[in-house]
């Protein structure tokens, strides 16, 4: 291993991922001499960002001179997680390690446009760096949830169909800025870092849950519907951020279906929950959105119940196409309708339609993480943005390290 691959920020990929966690290890994985090793780890021990763990045993059986196991340490800075909702939002305070310090749940409407929306939760960051024991100075980034496509690169949202008002908005100039005023804190504030809802949920679920699958499909089902991907382990988002959105998906019979997008018989005009919201309300059962939907469902209203059903199977007959196409591993169905009713209705269309060979080793499951997946996605978003080794390398060298 030469050049850059030999440096602190390298060192520090292989220690997080368990690659290598003793100086001896590291050694090994990269070639380089005891005093190189030393001098890159003195780095990262400068800046706070691993420590010594456990003492291990080394020398083979027999045993040895005992090393230290090096350490991540998830405690030096903090990183703040929003989820925002269509109805509603989440706010937490993270470690670097994902632990959740302080969360908080609040009322929005997603339709009140990005200044009033990013106003309202950032207003929200003091008291919880309160509670979690942290300074507006520990947070080193910021991850957004949004339910709606979003270029990678700038972090702007491009023509979400139920975000009004939000296209092409600046959200991590914004919120940066907000985050300043509401905080008192200094200098130029932590970055910002944008993505669609579905693609966090799945970052975070695979992650935490299904670390050796190479190919997971999320899909969640709330007042719209969208999936998300990850591929040996990262988000695959297509060429600008549109991969996954699979809510506006036509189907062939259903042209009376006016979609939120504007056009007609998209999937989400006719399975969301959105759409089963207004169909139960028209028959004289009130449920305002996807969340009303969800209730009714734990109550086990009958037609909340055959209507979830129902829609399960029309999105099981989209599943077919892209379950065919991706081969997942691990099929994910989440969101507000993510209950029993409409993952049978999923199964049945797609072990019906779909050739044996696509679903042979597929796993239907439902979320493990709940209403957290974003926050916690877009926690490790965050996390694995700034200590990827080439910018963990500029940091530290910003540091003066």
């Amino acid at each position: 291993m030469t050049g850059n691959q030999s440096s602190a920020g390298h060192l520090l990929r292989l220690v997080r991922s368990g690659q290598a966690t003793t100086r001896g290890e590291l050694q090994r994985a990269t070639g380089l001499s005891r005093s190189t090793v030393g001098h890159r780890l003195d780095q990262l021990f400068r800046a706070g960002w691993i420590r010594d763990g456990a003492t291990v045993p080394v020398g083979g059986p027999a045993g040895g001179r005992p090393s230290n196991r090096l350490e991540f340490d998830g405690s030096h800075a903090v990183v703040l997680a929003v989820d925002v909702e269509t109805r509603h939002g989440l706010a937490a305070a993270l470690d670097l390690n994902g632990r959740v310090l302080a969360e908080h749940t609040g009322a929005l409407n997603i339709e009140d446009g990005p200044e009033n929306v990013i106003d309202r939760v950032t207003r929200w960051f003091p008291p919880l760096l309160e509670r979690a024991g942290a300074a507006p100075e520990d947070v080193c980034g910021i991850g957004v949830s949004v339910p709606g496509p979003v270029e990678w690169e700038s972090g702007q949202v491009v023509q979400p169909p139920i975000m009004p008002g939000w296209d092409r908005y600046p959200i991590p100039e914004r919120m940066r800025r907000a985050y300043l005023r509401h905080t008192g804190a200094d200098g130029e504030g932590p970055v910002v870092l944008v993505e669609n809802d579905a693609n966090l949920m799945a970052y975070a679920e695979q992650r935490t849950g299904w670390r050796d699958c190479g190919a997971f499909l999320l899909v969640k089902v709330s007042t719209g519907i969208g999936a998300g991907l990850v591929v040996d382990g990262e988000m695959y988002r297509g060429i600008d951020g549109g991969a996954g959105d699979i809510g506006h998906i036509r189907l062939h019979d259903r042209p009376d279906a006016l979609c939120m997008c504007g056009s007609y018989g998209c999937l989400a005009a006719v399975a969301s929950g959105r759409a089963l919201a207004a169909r139960l309300t028209g028959s004289g059962i009130p449920a305002a959105s996807g969340t009303g939907v969800r209730e009714l469902l734990a109550a086990g209203q009958p037609d909340a119940v055959r209507l979830a059903r129902d829609a399960g199977r029309r999105v099981g007959e989209v599943l077919v196409t892209v379950v065919t196409v991706l081969n997942p591993g691990v099929l994910m169905i989440a969101g507000d309708l993510a209950g029993a009713p409409f993952v049978t209705g999923v199964r049945e269309l797609l072990y019906q339609r779909a050739m044996p060979r696509s679903t042979a080793h597929l796993t239907v499951v439902t979320s493990r993480l709940g209403e957290r997946a974003g926050l916690v996605g877009a926690g490790a978003m965050v996390v694995e943005h700034l200590y990827a080794p080439e910018r963990a390398d500029a940091r530290l060298a910003a540091m003066g390290l």
